[in-house]
Formats: structure tokens, C-alpha cells, sequence
């Protein structure tokens, strides 16, 4: 018989050997021994077991060796050569409980900024209906209500569901999350359920009123901000063309210190990286430094290329360069045992550590639905109104048969590209959006950026190693977190490693 390595990928840090097995996306320390071993087996077409087992006959250390490769082939690690894969569950059981439901509540907003994706160039919803009349511009009380009682029913066997407010600037619908909260929280005490709110929004409309709601309400709360005045100003715009930075920042700076007064839960700030933007490492001391933000997150445009704002190339590895730079200001800190808010890396860590091995690559049309103004279901907010991306409404209920239909074709195991990558378990081909604008068909893998996610994995997992060697109690923090990720179903789960200090073999 014959044995080959599977896909996998090695790294070392600090002079410590680590590897990432993707078919499990178990993240492993290997000492001399299993080291010795996937060198041995890692080579085109496998090598036969009773040679290796010849070659090494006169090993003081046979038995351990032998013992160690029953585990890698146990892990699967190391498999028969030539094996042919189980076929691929590609869906759990369904109808799968929802457990997010994003509320668009209003499609229009007091900014005018360049690069958003709902009302520039790149939009994909589309506000008329065939009739040719408009749709309506705000969700009522009526609609959101009903939405609530939609997520409460398809959620029937969670404990816990989310409810997630958006836009267009979603403060300018405050009335009816008001009056969504207030109807959640009823039907949260009297099915003993827990259901938590959070909230994206421009910050321009923060007043005491909204603070203290939301404060009170315990919400999430995501502020798309770009940077420094000059960075942010540059396409976060009034329709007037003047910036919105100067308004903004008081507002800001009160909810979160009325925030951490009533120890409430973290505030993130929304980074979009566009071209000529200022560096990652000063828009995050700004952010989180001066400002006081709890976590930043930086996401790349979301555009045609033919866009001046849009990333280049090059542009993508500037920022890969820059996201290392702050990687190091993280691993000072967790070797200090001290939080850090770059929420992108966060994120890697938490799903390295959990062992996440997506098959889709966010829970889109499966454990979470977006809802336009009108009820519409769509895969996420981010194709409500979009027509083709229709998946029911929350008076008439789902279409099982079109959900089940996207998720099949969205599976990983359909995306032949991606099955020799080992960074797969993370990305599942990435944004469905993003897919969508690039290539028509939200089904498709984002090939254009491949190279950059295996470079931001690997940078992932190298932090992962340091961190591991310098401080492994660091990773605790992830932990806690697993069950609720589980149950949010943001990041669909299908093979995972335990968490907790990693193995070494």
C-alpha cells in the first residue's frame, strides 16, 4: 500500500515546525519525528508503507515513528494514495434554523459616499419594481415586526438569534428599530430565547437619544469610518461634497465613552481600503488609539477595476505588507497578554484555533438571510432587492427550493479551483458579492485574489505559531466564542478540529 501526504502547509516560526492540514484545518507543532515523516511521504505519488517500514527497520525509535503515522493517518494527514474522496455532504440537514436575520431598514442615506456598493456604479439591487414604481424607501414598523416573527419561527430550535440593523444609513429609520427591538425582546422572554441587536451605521446621527438606546439595548455597533480627516473626507461625503468627518467624531467619541461607562459590548470601526488611501498601521493608532474605537476592521473596495478608486494589484500587496506590520504590534501585545482590535486577524486567529473549515464561505441563504424595506428575502443585505437573488419574503415564507439550490452550486466541493488550495478551509472561494460583481454569478470563486488570500493566510498562521510559542494561554479568549459563532452560523461549520492548545505529533 501506498501512502501520500495530503494537502497541507508547513511552516516554521521561532525554529518551531508547525503544520496546517487542510482536510481537518487542524493546526499542528511537529517534532523531529513527524516532521521526518511527512518529508517521507510527502512526494508525487505517494510512497509505498512496507519500503518506508524496510528503510527504517534498524530505527532505535521504530515503534514511536510507527505509532506517530498511525496518528497522521488517523488526522488525515497522511492518506492512501490514490484514495478517492466520500462523496461531499454538501448541505446539513435542511430547512437549516436561520439565526441572523440583517434588517435593511431604510435604502437611503444622508452621505453620498464614492465607492458604496448600493448606490454607485457597482449596485446590483434595484429600487423599482416591474410596474415601474419605487420602492419603499423606509421599512415600516409593520414590516420589521414581521420579520422578527419570521426569524423567531425559523430559528424554533436556537436559543440564541441576532438581529442586524443596515442600510442605506440605518439611524435614519430609528423608529422602526425601536420598534423591532421592542417586539424582539417580547417574543425573546416569552420563548425564554436570547437575542442579541447590532448595527451599522455613518455616525451622523448619533444623537444622546440613539446612544443611550442603543447603550441600553446592548448593541453591536459597527461605525464605517476611514481614517483621519484627509483619509476619510476623501469619498465619505454629504451630497454636497463636504466631508463628514468634523460631525462625526464628537458623536463618535461620546457613544463610546457612555459605552465603556456602561461596560457595553465592543464598538468596531468599518475601514473600506480604497486606492491612495493612508497606511493600515496610522489609520488603525488613529482609530483605536485617539478615537478609542474597541476593534478595527479594514475591508478592500468591493468594485469594477475600471474604477479610479478600485484596488490594483499592487495596491493588494501594499496592504498585505502594511496588515503584517500590524500583525507585529499584535504579537507584542498577546505575548503580553494584552487584547488587541486588529478585527481582521482576530478573526483568523479565532477560526485557526476553533479548526473552521468552511463549506461556504459565510453563512449567506443558509443560517443568515438579509430583508429589504419591503420584506424581500435575499441571500444577505448586500443583494436584497437584486432580483435574481430572491430567495421569498418574510409574509410568505421561504423558498426552500431556490435556497437549497444557490447552496448547492455555492458548495466548495463545486468550486474545482479551489480544492487544491490549502487555505480553502477559510476562504470557501470567497465573497459572494464580491463574485457577483466580478463575474456575474455569486457562485463563482474570487480568482482574482487568490495569490493575495494564500498570502494572508500564511500570514495568519504564522502569527498563529508565535503567538502559540510566546503566550498559548493568548488563544483562550477564542474559546468561549465558539459556541455562539457555531450558533450564529456567520461561518458554516462542517469539519472541525477541538479547540484549544494545538496538537504536536
Amino acid at each position: 500500500m501506498k501512502l501520500a501526504a495530503s494537502l497541507h502547509r508547513r511552516f516554521v516560526v521561532d525554529d518551531v515546525s508547525y503544520v496546517y492540514a487542510t482536510g481537518s484545518a487542524a493546526v499542528l507543532r511537529l517534532d523531529d519525528v513527524s516532521t521526518s515523516l511527512l518529508d517521507a511521504f510527502a512526494v508525487e505519488g505517494g510512497r509505498n508503507l512496507a519500503e518506508w517500514e524496510s528503510d527504517n527497520a534498524d530505527a532505535d525509535d521504530l515503534v514511536d515513528r510507527k505509532a506517530t503515522l498511525d496518528q497522521m493517518v488517523a488526522m488525515g494527514l497522511v492518506r492512501p494514495a490514490g484514495e478517492t474522496a466520500p462523496p461531499a455532504s454538501k448541505l446539513p440537514p435542511m430547512p437549516f434554523p436561520l439565526a441572523t436575520l440583517v434588517l435593511n431598514v431604510t435604502n437611503k442615506c444622508n452621505l453620498s459616499c464614492t465607492y458604496c456598493y448600493e448606490y454607485g456604479e457597482d449596485r446590483i439591487a434595484d429600487s423599482t419594481r416591474a410596474d415601474g414604481t419605487v420602492k419603499a424607501p423606509m421599512m415600516s414598523a409593520e414590516t420589521a415586526c414581521q420579520s422578527v416573527d419570521f426569524l423567531f419561527e425559523s430559528a424554533a430550535a436556537r436559543r440564541d438569534v441576532t438581529i442586524t440593523f443596515f442600510g442605506g444609513e440605518t439611524l435614519l429609520n430609528f423608529g422602526t428599530i425601536k420598534a423591532a427591538v421592542e417586539h424582539a425582546e417580547e417574543r425573546a422572554r416569552a420563548e425564554d430565547k436570547l437575542v442579541g441587536f447590532s448595527l451599522t451605521t455613518n455616525a451622523t446621527l448619533l444623537t444622546d437619544e440613539v446612544v443611550d438606546f442603543l447603550v441600553s439595548h446592548r448593541f453591536g455597533v459597527n461605525v464605517s469610518i476611514d481614517g483621519d480627516q484627509k483619509t476619510h473626507d476623501r469619498h465619505r461625503t454629504f451630497k454636497s461634497g463636504r466631508g463628514s468627518y468634523e460631525m462625526i467624531v464628537p458623536r463618535i467619541k461620546g457613544f463610546i465613552a457612555r459605552n465603556k461607562a456602561a461596560d457595553g459590548r465592543p464598538i468596531g470601526a468599518r475601514v473600506t481600503l480604497t486606492a491612495g488611501m493612508t497606511g493600515v498601521c496610522e489609520i488603525y493608532a488613529h482609530l483605536h488609539g485617539e478615537l478609542g474605537f474597541d476593534e478595527v476592521g479594514f475591508a478592500p473596495v468591493t468594485s469594477a477595476k475600471e474604477n479610479d478608486y478600485a484596488l490594483s494589484d499592487e495596491n493588494y500587496w501594499q496592504i498585505l505588507d502594511e496588515f503584517a506590520a500590524l500583525a507585529e504590534d499584535y504579537v507584542v501585545a498577546a505575548a503580553e497578554d494584552r487584547p488587541h482590535g486588529f478585527s481582521n486577524l482576530n478573526d483568523v486567529l479565532r477560526e485557526l484555533h476553533q479548526g473552521i473549515n468552511k463549506a461556504h464561505p459565510c453563512g449567506a441563504g443558509l443560517g443568515l438571510l438579509g430583508v429589504s424595506t419591503e420584506g424581500e428575502l435575499g441571500l444577505c443585505h448586500r443583494f436584497v432587492e437584486s432580483g435574481e437573488h430572491e430567495v421569498g419574503n418574510v409574509a410568505t415564507g421561504l423558498d426552500e427550493e431556490k435556497r437549497r439550490e444557490f447552496l448547492e452550486a455555492g458548495h466548495i466541493s463545486t468550486k474545482v479551483a479551489c480544492h487544491e488550495c490549502f487555505a480553502r478551509p477559510l476562504c470557501s472561494g470567497g465573497c459572494y458579492h464580491e463574485a457577483y460583481v466580478r463575474y456575474e454569478d455569486a457562485t463563482k470563486p474570487n480568482l482574482h485574489y487568490c495569490e493575495w488570500i494564500r498570502a494572508w493566510t500564511d500570514l495568519g498562521l504564522r502569527t498563529y505559531g508565535r503567538i502559540m510559542n510566546a503566550n498559548p494561554g493568548y488563544m483562550a479568549r477564542f474559546e468561549d466564542r465558539r459556541a455562539a459563532a457555531v450558533a450564529a452560523a456567520h461561518e458554516p461549520i462542517e469539519n472541525t478540529a477541538p479547540a484549544g492548545t494545538e496538537p504536536t505529533l
